[in-house]
């Protein structure tokens, strides 16, 4: 167990921003259990060799002892939602990266989680664009296989260079990227910033049920158009695509137009408005992907 945990250590730093040790972190997480600060702290823990999310409370305040840090990820703010959603005046505190810190920003932002309520403990950043020091390279994505960079869209590309096709090259890229989905509904179901309690993926009415792949691009596309304003650049719903659609790239290319649109950068503190355009006229001019 030593040798496994050893591989998952990292530095991180507490809530007053000077940096630490696994073993301080852990101090800082039962004092806070210990002293009614927080109700529950959501981690990781390796379980059989894998790190996984794992609630600690003061019912098994020993088990801090085996909180982990690392190379996992998982949405642990959704996971927190989800117990808030149940409980509202829980008190939770979160491991959390700069992702997950701009996911809580939305999720603030939005009342799904009351800031007052959340401890964090902050690690290591992990690459985003949204990042400009990250400096978790073993997040760095895989290079794209010759075929796809063929007939498809470089997972690694860059918005502008994936806009540098022509429109007919753009369209046929893409539709072969979204021929590939098997409706799983993996990008949703992760994402820390999913919280409809009713999905317009499920919704007959947009989207045709009994049939796969899904009826393409509006499947996607309506998507898409629910992550303006919302997606923090995690990549979680890339990694979760069984599939390897380029996901990341197209809530990049989303979230840039609603920035050069309307100067609305998604999760930057918990203080801004949410993201919307009702009540307002927006005249945008149509654009192929």
């Amino acid at each position: 167990m030593e040798e496994q945990m050893k591989k998952w250590l990292e530095p991180f730093s507490t809530t007053d921003g000077k940096p630490s040790t696994l073993a301080t972190m852990q101090e800082q997480v039962k004092e806070w259990i210990d002293q009614d600060k927080i109700d529950v702290f959501l981690g990781y823990k390796m379980v059989q060799g894998h790190p996984l999310p794992h609630f600690f409370t003061k019912s098994n305040l020993g088990e801090v002892d085996e909180l982990i840090s690392g190379q996992a990820r998982y949405s642990l703010e959704k996971i927190a939602t989800k117990i808030a959603a149940e409980t509202p005046d829980i008190k939770i505190g979160l491991m959390v990266r700069d992702c997950n810190q701009r996911a809580l920003n939305v999720l603030y932002v939005w009342n799904q989680l009351n800031p007052e309520n959340v401890e964090t403990i902050h690690l290591n950043c992990c690459p985003s664009k949204l990042k400009k020091h990250a400096d978790c390279s073993y997040l760095e994505p895989e290079k794209a296989a010759v075929y796809k960079k063929k007939v498809g869209i470089d997972n690694n590309m860059d918005v502008e260079d994936a806009e540098a096709f022509n429109m007919e090259q753009r369209f046929q890229r893409w539709m072969y990227e979204f021929s590939k989905c098997i409706k799983c509904y993996g990008c949703r179901d992760i994402c820390p910033v999913c919280f409809c309690k009713e999905c317009s993926l499920e919704h007959p009415e947009l989207i045709a049920t009994g049939t796969l792949p899904p009826e393409i691009p509006i499947f996607h596309l309506v998507r898409a158009v629910h992550m303006g304003g919302r997606c923090i650049d995690c990549g979680l719903c890339e990694d979760a695509c069984p599939v390897d659609i380029p996901l990341r790239l197209l809530y990049r290319k989303v979230n840039a137009t609603v920035q050069d649109e309307f100067g609305y950068e998604t999760g930057t503190h918990a203080g801004q408005s949410p993201f919307n355009l009702l009540g307002d006229e927006v005249t945008l001019e149509p654009k192929p992907l």
